[in-house]
């Protein structure tokens, strides 16, 4: 039986499918991820497909101020129970993801190419400026040490990157950070983290990525995967 939660970036925060089981037992699983990765978590808003499960009030309440202890929103309870979303109403939580979103967020994109969610930033990120993100960070600028990115997907920085870096912070080891002059003081993707040499060559575009469990960096040319 599968028993990991699923974690992907929608346009509102971040959905997260659970996995059949008893109720405690995944609730616990749940928190305990949260607690875990509390960086990328911190701040979230967090919609929580759970199928056809049947839960009250008094459930899903428990559930919403438990993820309130770690900074952590529930805002919506997608459910094919009925009871589920009886519930849900009466706490006033959101049964869809549709009904959340803006009108303007209805205008279709004109695309024939499937795109991802990312934020673009067109500015020099400073000491104590954090970036937190579900999806994709593009920073038109430069990254000054004392300044963090943390993404669920890749990280990508038109300019010097001398902060703290985290990629793929949901544990995705297969995001990548980019930059034209990638010198962190920490990077991190998913589980793997690394430092930058104190002695370094003359700066260059390169892209730091994970492979065979190792996070390497290579230079940053068009058509590299």
């Amino acid at each position: 039986m599968n028993t990991s939660l699923t974690v992907k970036g929608i346009q509102d925060g971040l959905l997260i499918t659970l996995p059949a089981g008893e109720w405690l037992s995944i609730t616990d699983l749940l928190l305990s991820t949260v607690a875990a990765q509390d960086d990328f978590f911190r701040g979230a808003r967090l919609a929580i497909q759970m199928e056809d499960r049947s839960l009250g009030a008094a459930e899903l309440g428990s559930l919403r101020s438990a993820l309130a202890e770690h900074e952590v929103t529930l805002w919506a309870i997608l459910s094919t129970s009925e009871t589920t979303q009886s519930a849900a109403a009466d706490l006033g939580l959101s049964r869809d993801l549709e009904s959340h979103r803006a009108e303007d967020d209805d205008i279709p994109v004109d695309t024939q190419l499937q795109g991802e969610e990312a934020v673009l930033l067109r500015r020099t990120l400073r000491s104590g400026h954090s970036v937190r993100h579900p999806g994709h960070v593009i920073v038109i600028g430069d990254v000054n040490p004392g300044a963090e990115i943390i993404a669920g997907g890749h990280v990508i920085v038109w300019g010097r990157l001398r902060g703290v870096v985290h990629a793929g912070a949901a544990g995705d080891e297969s995001a990548m950070v980019c930059a034209l002059d990638l010198a962190p003081t920490q990077l991190r993707i998913a589980g793997h983290i690394t430092v930058s040499p104190s002695q370094r060559g003359k700066p260059k575009p390169e892209r730091a990525f994970v492979r065979d469990g190792q996070l390497i960096a290579k230079p940053w040319q068009a058509g590299h995967k």
